[in-house]
């Protein structure tokens, strides 16, 4: 009864993105905003464990203490990392058998109408929290956007949302998280429209506000209304600097294409060595810890989510050696972390891959060029947003989050181009439209063709076809037949291919028994209508 109370009440608010969603949304600000804090505290109480100080401080109290200690830690947190991944997967929780992260997200929008489970999201945001502050070379914002949009799910689960509006929720929990987790609530509402669903229709633009504000507000009044990096004053020399930008937005694609590569390359090699060594995936992360370790007593800038180091770089503290050197490290560091199963996102260790690279092109071009030149760390910012938003595939967005970060205005024009030409660069030379959908696409899903490859490759037989009672025969061995599971891809390339006009549906390619027909006109009438829906919710 009270179900039944719930179900039409949350029609008849929530339909069509109503006030109730708007409420909804705010909701899910306030709660996504204290679900982030919590998430810091964690990674914080690690960092305190292992460390003695706050993950924002890792890399100089490692520099201080023992290369023992710094060892073991990682190790340490390898261990606990592996074996919780190890029992959430055997209870079902991580099927894959790693933390999650945003192509989950991403996935749950264009696949599962909006919906992640909360199990694997809670189970996520620990192992990441136990990686980060134990020293892996990986982001908090990945974990904090899957726990985001797990919130949000859970929240819009008891009031029949439709998959409209629960895709919108999914993107009203992603904007709270960025919101809360950078202080930066445009930058929150951008990621999310960009990155999440895909486009910026007018009808989610209130709800997603208002849990991005509502996460920064909440976030402000505990952690400070503060930018995260401490930025000089810098300013653009002169336009002559404007084919400076642009050679730096070159490189930063060349980085950025070299680091995607490089993470998913590691991650089919430790898949080959988990499969020689006949040890689950998620076992490798002690080995990695080890890795980890090394790296952080030779070098402990390369240690966690590397804040003090970006710092650094944008203070112009380091040499052009020593800025190159952390840079191709940071890869090789952040490859073996997620590789070897560790939690943690892309997007932190995209900015300091770019803070170096800027940082180090600043030093060399303040050396040559005839003029007075902006310096080093206007270029270590400006590098941060052409790396990230590169990989990430969000030139807009980035460059309102680096501009968050950093409060620089200054830097605008610049960042524009140098962002623009590492994402062109990146298209051309990636597979893939961010690392997001490279990850996608290694599970199946190729979004890169918009709504309509979607509608192909999610929509199935079973709920399409016309269903019959199950015959007592078998389809003869030559006959033509598509299965309950194909796709919709499939089922039309079956038709085109054998010039048919519609297909008996079989249970499975081992159970040929009949249980359904599809016509190619139902099917192209499916389609149609799914391409109309998809229309109108990216354009109302």
């Amino acid at each position: 009864m009270l179900n039944a109370i719930s179900d039409r009440l949350g029609r008849a608010l929530l339909l069509e993105g109503g006030l109730g969603l708007w409420a909804l949304g705010f909701g899910v600000g306030l709660v996504g905003g204290y679900a982030v804090i919590g998430l810091r505290a964690a990674i914080d109480a690690i960092s305190y464990l292992g460390f003695g100080v706050p993950e924002r401080l890792m890399s100089a109290a490692a520099s201080e203490l023992s290369v023992g200690r710094v060892w073991i830690v990682p190790i340490v947190g390898g261990v606990a990392v592996g074996t919780l991944t190890y029992m959430c997967r055997k209870r079902g929780w991580l099927s894959r058998g790693r933390a999650e992260g945003v192509a989950e997200v991403i996935e749950a929008r264009a696949i599962h109408r909006g919906q992640i489970k909360a199990a694997p999201a809670l189970a996520s945001a620990v192992i990441s929290a136990i990686s980060v502050g134990s020293g892996g070379s990986a982001g908090r914002e990945g974990p904090a956007v899957h726990l985001g949009g797990a919130i949000a799910a859970a929240m819009g689960r008891p009031f029949g949302l439709s998959a409209s509006d629960g895709r919108t929720l999914l993107a009203c929990g992603a904007a709270a998280a960025v919101s809360a987790s950078f202080n930066a609530p445009i930058a929150g509402v951008l990621f999310a429209l960009e990155i999440v669903l895909g486009h910026y229709a007018l009808s989610v633009f209130g709800p997603v506000t208002l849990a991005s504000v509502t996460a920064a507000v909440i976030a402000r009044i505990h952690l400070g209304n503060f930018p995260a990096f401490s930025v000089p004053e810098h300013s653009l020399g002169s336009v002559a600097e404007l084919p400076a930008a642009l050679m730096l937005g070159a490189l930063a694609g060349l980085v950025a294409i070299l680091f995607m590569r490089s993470v998913r390359s590691f991650n089919r090699t430790a898949r080959w060595i988990a499969a020689e060594l006949k040890v689950a995936p998620e076992m490798l992360a002690p080995i990695g810890g080890v890795v980890i370790g090394a790296a952080g007593a030779l070098a402990p800038e390369l240690l966690g989510v590397g804040y003090e180091a970006i710092d650094a770089a944008v203070a112009a503290t380091y040499a052009i050696p020593t800025l190159l050197g952390l840079l191709a490290f940071k890869i090789v560091l952040t490859a073996v972390t997620l590789g070897c199963r560790f939690g943690g996102g892309v997007f932190a260790p995209a900015l300091y891959l770019g803070a170096m690279l800027g940082g180090a092109f600043g030093l060399a071009l303040a050396g040559v060029a005839p003029f007075e030149t902006a310096g080093a760390g206007f270029y270590a910012m400006v590098g941060m947003g052409a790396v990230s938003g590169a990989v990430l595939g969000a030139p807009i967005s980035t460059t309102l989050i680096v501009f968050e970060l950093t409060g620089e205005y200054q830097m605008t024009i610049a960042l524009l181009v140098a962002v623009s030409v590492a994402r062109w660069l990146t298209q051309a030379g990636f597979d893939h439209r961010s690392y997001f959908h490279a990850q996608l696409a290694d599970r199946g899903y190729d979004l890169s063709e918009g709504p309509q490859g979607v509608i192909l490759q999610t929509l199935r037989v079973r709920d399409l076809m016309t269903a019959m009672p199950e015959g007592d025969e078998p389809l003869p061995e030559d006959a033509p037949r598509t299965t309950a599971a194909a796709t919709l891809e499939t089922a039309l390339a079956q038709m085109s291919e054998l010039s048919e006009d519609g297909l008996p549906v079989v249970e499975s390619a081992e159970n040929p028994r009949i249980i359904g027909y599809l016509s190619h006109r139902r099917a192209l009438a499916a389609y149609n209508k799914a391409l109309l829906d998809a229309y109108i919710e990216e354009h109302r």
